[in-house]
């Protein structure tokens, strides 16, 4: 009961958060409709009686009263279902709000990599629909609570055992509570299930993935697996639906039979001539209404003990993301490297993993310098990236800007002072302008910078070719949306790396996997050029990470990852006479182009 009781507080709490004058409106309307009901009722019967009583002033001005509080009772319940949808429309949008400084808050991205993380996001999120029924649930309830006493208090005055018909109303409220717990561990037990099966859909109908779909045929496979999740989940909680059906109607059949009860009680009373006519007509019409109020009780009392699960839920995964937990921060970000950023002892394990994805890294990378970082797949080349950019934590060791430990520098501010283009870049679907403009949000509408940006990035031809220049809404999401080439979405990205005028350190994570060498190694030259200018202003490093070594032989220092380990480090020349990994694999890929 207390976990109820909680969880209604916690709903009411939003409602009044979102919006006070619209909470106090819905809760004016919903006591005079909830006042009006039985009122509507006592005047029937007192009419009943002035009928019987053959008393015609009577009647008719008990039948006014009665027709007054019908009207009241329908017009009332329509007034407060704006007030309900206005407060569910804000609720929605706090929840969802909520829902993405969930995901994107935090300064780190180590709970994107947990799996409990992942469930409680696929419950969480389709659950933002419900707010205009939980709102409406609230104040419905909050009334036929409400009306449940006001007929307690009617019925009392017929005979005192009446009360007893409000009380049986217990048990149904009781077993709708069991029935919503069924459902809650249904919905928890099932929640990875359906999570892959949405996956498997999203997968199956993504643009990206059809081709490989029809090379491969995985077409049948996809559909065999995404059926057998989803009917799997689906059965767990058809039977647990089953299941907190028999509950519920378990609390009803009890009530029922004391609402019989009463029913028998109180025209055996009026034959015997202990109450009138219109006691009876009165008794009827209360205990059918309580009869519904219940019903309908235990019918909301689910719906509200579903989202106060929700709000809950939403406040435990709020806690699964302080895991991520930052450190006071007491430095700040240089305004220019000067001895550059060294990292001590390294390591890093990701969440959940048992060996670590990096081990012992001890490198210095110096102001003014470009560094390139090399390797074979799975060496730890990005997860080394993304300790850089403050993503993840190190499990070990430290990493230190100009001496200043980075865990002591204010993550957003260090941010703002490097800039990255990703081997995973994303799609934005915006327009151009935006799509690239967002790598400086300061100045994203400012268009002689993105165009500068994209000139940087040898990208200016990819908005020239569209039909609107940087107005044009990019991807197929959108009627008039325009669909790019992997390699064009590629050059925006680039683009947004060169909107930040004077970075600290520029990253470029396997940026141009879908260009051609050629144009990799022109758009490398440029990024060198830049670094050299920029080095002497601001000291900025430049951190190059490629696949292809023709492009990264112009780094100061290049660095060789093998199983999360530096391997090698040097310049181009002093690695390719030790005749270690970099000349080997080095070799390798020249014979290929040569070949």
């Amino acid at each position: 009961m207390k976990a109820t009781v909680s969880g209604i507080g916690r709903l009411t709490a939003t409602a009044w958060r979102v919006s006070r004058r619209k909470t106090l409106t819905a809760v004016i309307l919903m006591v005079a409709g909830t006042a009006a009901e039985p009122l509507l009722a006592a005047s029937l019967g007192l009419m009943t009686d002035a009928v019987v009583s053959a008393d015609p002033a009577a009647a008719t001005a008990y039948g006014l009263w009665a027709a007054g509080f019908a009207v009241a009772t329908l017009s009332l319940g329509n007034f407060a279902h704006v007030a309900y949808f206005e407060l569910a429309e804000l609720a929605e949008q706090s929840f969802v709000e909520r829902l993405m400084t969930l995901s994107n808050g935090s300064s780190g991205i180590e709970h994107h990599e947990r799996s409990d993380f992942a469930d409680e996001l696929t419950i969480l999120e389709p659950e933002s629909r419900r707010f205009p029924d939980a709102m409406e649930a609230l104040f419905t309830g909050f009334g036929l609570v409400l009306a449940i006493g006001f007929t307690g208090v009617l019925l009392a005055r017929v005979d005192p055992v009446l009360l007893l018909l409000p009380i049986v109303a217990v048990p149904p409220l009781l077993a709708g509570r069991r029935a919503e717990t069924i459902m809650e561990r249904a919905r928890e037990a099932t929640a990875e299930r359906k999570r892959t099966a949405r996956n498997l859909f999203r997968f199956s109908t993504s643009a990206r993935a059809a081709g490989e779909i029809r090379v491969f045929g995985l077409d049948e496979q996809l559909r065999r697996r995404h059926t057998a999740l989803w009917e799997s989940a689906s059965r767990d909680l058809w039977r647990a639906g089953t299941r907190a059906a028999l509950v519920r109607a378990a609390g009803q059949l009890v009530f029922g039979t004391a609402y019989i009860g009463a029913v028998i009680l109180v025209i055996r009373e009026a034959i015997s001539g202990r109450h009138s006519v219109g006691d009876v007509v009165l008794v009827i019409a209360l205990a059918t209404q309580v009869n519904q109020q219940v019903a309908s009780t235990v019918v909301l009392l689910g719906e509200l003990l579903r989202t106060s699960n929700t709000l809950r839920r939403l406040e435990s995964a709020h806690a699964l993301v302080a895991g991520d937990g930052d450190v006071p921060a007491e430095a700040h970000a240089p305004e220019r490297l000067r001895s550059g950023i060294e990292l001590q002892g390294v390591g890093f394990a990701y969440p959940g993993g048992e060996a670590e994805a990096l081990h012992d890294i001890s490198l210095t990378l110096p102001a003014g310098s470009v560094v390139a970082v090399v390797g074979e797949n799975g060496a730890g080349k990005s997860t080394l990236v993304k300790l850089l950019c403050g993503l993840y934590r190190p499990t070990a060791g430290r990493i230190l800007i100009d001496g200043a430990d980075l865990r002591r520098i204010p993550i957003e501010r260090w941010r703002e002072r490097i800039s990255a283009a990703f081997q995973d870049f994303v799609r934005y679907e915006l327009s151009a302008r935006e799509a690239v403009g967002v790598g400086d949000i300061s100045r994203m509408d400012d268009d002689g910078s993105v165009l500068k940006a994209l000139r940087r990035a040898e990208a200016a031809d990819v908005v020239d070719q569209l039909e609107a220049g940087l107005d044009t809404r990019l991807g197929t999401s959108y009627t008039e949306g325009a669909e790019l080439s992997g390699g064009q979405w590629q050059k925006l990205a680039l683009g947004r790396s060169f909107m930040r005028e004077a970075p600290l350190l520029l990253i470029l994570d396997e940026p141009t996997a879908a260009l051609d060498p050629e144009a990799e190694h022109r758009l490398f030259e440029r990024y060198d050029a830049r670094a050299r200018t920029a080095s002497a202003s601001t000291g900025a490093i430049t951190l190059l990470v490629s696949h292809r070594f023709s492009t990264i032989r112009m780094a100061d220092l290049i660095v060789v990852l093998r199983d999360g380990r530096i391997v090698e480090s040097g310049d181009h020349a002093t690695l390719l006479e030790k005749s270690g990994l970099y000349a080997e694999l080095f070799h390798i890929q020249a014979n290929a182009y040569t070949n």
